[in-house]
């Protein structure tokens, strides 16, 4: 327990990362945390932020300025990462209460599901990413499809499909799922049909012709040179089988793998899944996430209604 009120808020940061990564969270998810933490730091104009310093007052006025250059989701991401800090700090016994309830957090626009647009634009990349293309320089399409797969139809995260192992899918035929590190370290266990569990052994088989066989502790998706595949490989793999299959124009701007993702949960919404079973097979942390894909359906199903020239018919008799 720290008693005297002159430690550096810099130094109980570090406290509090070390702490977190006992968690097992992403890199990426500790980075911005510290982040976070350091930027509304450096705004507090003093030039050594002691503990005693964070008062109510102080916290407002650097928000303030953090907020004045940022986006309301990256200002409420900041007062999520500071709300974090104050807990750790509390259950520490370093600081007595929590003062970000007196920090005003800005509510983020509505989560808006971004689906590759067209009915049968999964089918057709699918289909062209299959087809072998020797245009390329080491083409090697049984991966290319089993990462797509991946996503259209277990609904994976960039950051799950990285942390999938080899020996990460298991069960008896018919009954196959795959183990996933979800977001914030929650884990879940989602079903592999037939079909997706067949993509996934032809490209494990082809990755055994490249590279012999692999533990089950090694990365699944490795790049051409066996290597597991990174963030950025990853992003530009699926980029070039969009552009291969030529549907660039049908994919939302910015959303890239994730609209892969987002297609599956907007088709299980259409087939009839409720907002718990979206949530449970995605890994949402809230219900309202999940059922945001169940309100777009509607919307759409609505707009196929309101597109019947039946109903402009009517509409000419009244």
């Amino acid at each position: 327990m720290h008693e005297k009120h002159d430690v550096p808020v810099l130094g109980l940061v570090q406290e509090f990362l070390a702490a977190r990564a006992t968690r097992k969270p992403s890199v990426h998810t500790l980075k911005a945390y510290e982040r976070d933490l350091t930027l509304v730091v450096g705004l507090m104009d003093k030039e050594a932020v002691t503990l005693g310093d964070l008062s109510p007052r102080l916290l407002r006025a650097a928000f303030a300025r953090f907020a004045s250059t940022r986006a309301p989701a990256s200002v409420a991401r900041a007062w999520t990462s500071w709300n974090a800090f104050f807990t750790f700090l509390v259950t520490e016994q370093v600081v007595p209460g929590n003062p970000m309830s007196a920090v005003d957090k800005p509510r983020p626009a509505p989560h808006s599901p971004k689906p590759l647009r067209g009915e049968d634009t999964p089918e057709q990349l699918l289909r062209a990413v299959s087809a072998r293309d020797d245009r390329q320089r080491d083409p090697w399409p049984e991966r290319d499809v089993a990462v797509l797969a991946l996503a259209l139809c277990a609904g994976l995260r960039l950051s799950e499909l990285l942390a999938l192992r080899v020996g990460s899918f298991h069960g008896r035929p018919g009954e196959r799922r795959v183990d996933v590190a979800g977001k914030g370290g929650r884990p879940r266990t989602v079903p592999v049909e037939p079909e997706l569990d067949a993509v996934v052994q032809r490209y494990v088989d082809s990755r055994r012709v490249r590279f012999g066989r692999a533990r089950a502790d090694e990365a699944l998706l490795v790049d051409r040179k066996g290597a597991p595949l990174q963030r950025g490989g990853l992003q530009y793999l699926v980029s070039s089988c969009f552009r291969r299959a030529g549907i660039n124009e049908r994919v939302p701007r910015g959303a890239q793998l994730h609209a892969l993702r987002h297609t599956f949960a907007t088709r299980l919404a259409e087939d009839g899944a409720n907002a718990s079973e979206i949530m449970r097979l995605l890994g949402h942390a809230s219900l309202a996430t999940s059922q945001n894909y169940i309100e777009v359906t509607a919307e759409q199903q609505r707009a196929a209604v309101r597109a019947n020239r039946t109903n402009r018919a009517l509409g000419e008799l009244v």
